[in-house]
């Protein structure tokens, strides 16, 4: 399957994926909240929602999204109005001085099984925010539809072919954001003033809840 077709998909996506979106913002506000962990994690959501796309759209159900005006609406706005909400909770947090109290980091030490279990629960957290951003974002859906048929020949298994192609873009997605995390998780640890970290909080969120706003409002393509 390592044809001429996955090269080129390969070069497509990984300009895609180094353009900057509400998945950079999001993998940033984690970086923000929860350090270098949290936003690894966060890349890992946000990556495996990669495998949904690819699975919903082998398989066909995509299609509803281009055959159905109310399919697709009910997705967009689902989806807008979870960024609208990631964003609007990071400018509250970012004013109240709230979000290193609601840290996603480890937890403090009050014994060793206590800890580990709570701060494993708390990962959980920045996972299925990262995963529901993807799965609930319906510029995905259809580049998934409309771009990886593009690379599926006719003798090809639809399913294995769109799932090694999704495996590249996830591999990609990983190294980029995982790259970011580590990059703003060093700034993080340098810019240790509470004001500057909820400055950087607040434009995280401004900019998530921009994306929402927009995606909310854009027309259908």
């Amino acid at each position: 399957m390592l044809d001429h077709q996955v090269l080129v998909f390969t070069g497509v996506a990984a300009l895609l994926t180094v353009t900057p979106g509400a998945d950079t913002f999001l993998v940033i506000r984690s970086v923000l909240r929860g350090g270098r962990q949290a936003g690894i994690v966060t890349t890992l959501g946000i990556c495996c929602g990669l495998f949904v796309h690819a699975t919903l759209s082998a398989l066909g159900l995509s299609l509803i999204l281009t055959h159905s005006a109310n399919a697709y609406l009910a997705l967009k706005w689902a989806g807008a109005l979870y960024l609208m909400w990631l964003g609007l909770g990071s400018m509250r947090d970012a004013l109240r001085g709230a979000g290193d109290a609601r840290s996603w980091g480890p937890a403090a030490e009050t014994g060793a099984g206590r800890g580990t279990r709570g701060a494993a629960l708390r990962l959980r957290y920045p996972f299925v925010e990262g995963l529901a951003n993807n799965v609930l974002n319906p510029k995905v859906a259809l580049f998934y539809l409309a771009f990886l048929p593009q690379f599926i020949g006719p003798g090809d298994p639809a399913l294995a072919k769109s799932l090694l192609l999704a495996g590249i873009h996830f591999v990609e997605g990983i190294v980029w954001l995982v790259g970011l995390a580590y990059l703003f998780d060093r700034g993080r640890v340098i810019l240790t003033s509470a004001r500057t970290h909820r400055a950087l909080e607040a434009i995280s969120g401004a900019v998530l809840l921009g994306f929402g706003v927009r995606l909310a409002f854009e027309g259908r393509r």
